[in-house]
């Protein structure tokens, strides 16, 4: 027999997961259309289809992806404590068991960009799994109308020749940055198809980029009036 909470698919959403669904739906009311509640079911769908066939605590790698966004930084003054407490607040109160909340608690710590730069001080399958799942809804169609979106939200140029994408920024100056919404596919977007951790990740992410090449070649010929 597997560990505990181990398997290779959910067969039914336990008392927790559900819960934590009807918190972050509440929680989540009224947030940026790309950092949503509905952000949050995709990145959740992603990450139970990543997992489906691995050995992994499907609960941990479920509400992972549920708490993953419950309060991101850029919407709170770039303060990346509020999340993690805000988690662990509601999983103390709903008596999750304390190694479950740690480890959660680091899948939130650690699933984020933050410019490329970022080096990760925790490492875990479930962490793997819900990051790719996150980094998947930053890329194809969706990936596209959620980096409008915030570009709207942030009222940002769409594009200006003029400005060059920012590579290779520090952690600060990636959350700082005000750049037109295209230098977001450069300085973000276009990096993520090669740094997905899991297979299954990995081929949906290879098709989500080839899409945004096409949606970038488009957009330029437009640009310039070619077509």
């Amino acid at each position: 027999m597997g560990k505990p909470g181990y398997g290779k698919v959910m067969l039914k959403e336990s008392k927790i997961v559900l819960a934590t669904k009807a918190f972050v739906q509440q929680e989540l009311a009224n947030a940026e259309g790309g950092h949503d509640w509905f952000h949050i079911e995709r990145v959740y769908k992603n990450a139970l289809l990543i997992a489906e066939g691995e050995e992994v605590n499907l609960e941990i790698v479920a509400i992972g992806a549920l708490l993953h966004d419950i309060a991101d930084a850029k919407f709170h003054q770039g303060d990346e404590t509020v999340g993690p407490q805000k988690a662990q607040r509601f999983l103390q109160q709903q008596s999750v068991e304390q190694a479950t909340i740690e480890h959660v608690i680091k899948i939130i710590e650690n699933i984020s960009f933050k410019g490329g730069n970022f080096q990760q001080q925790f490492h875990s399958e479930e962490l793997a799994i819900v990051q790719d799942a996150d980094r998947l809804d930053a890329l194809g169609a969706i990936g596209i109308a959620r980096t409008f979106n915030y570009g709207g939200f942030k009222n940002r140029k769409l594009y200006d020749p003029s400005i060059s994408p920012k590579l290779n920024m520090t952690k600060e100056e990636y959350k700082k940055g005000e750049n037109p919404t295209i230098n977001h596919f450069y300085e973000k977007l276009l990096l993520l198809k090669d740094r997905m951790n899991t297979k299954k990740g990995k081929k949906i992410a290879e098709q989500r980029h080839l899409f945004m090449e096409e949606f970038l070649k488009q957009f330029y010929n437009e640009w310039e009036g070619l077509i």
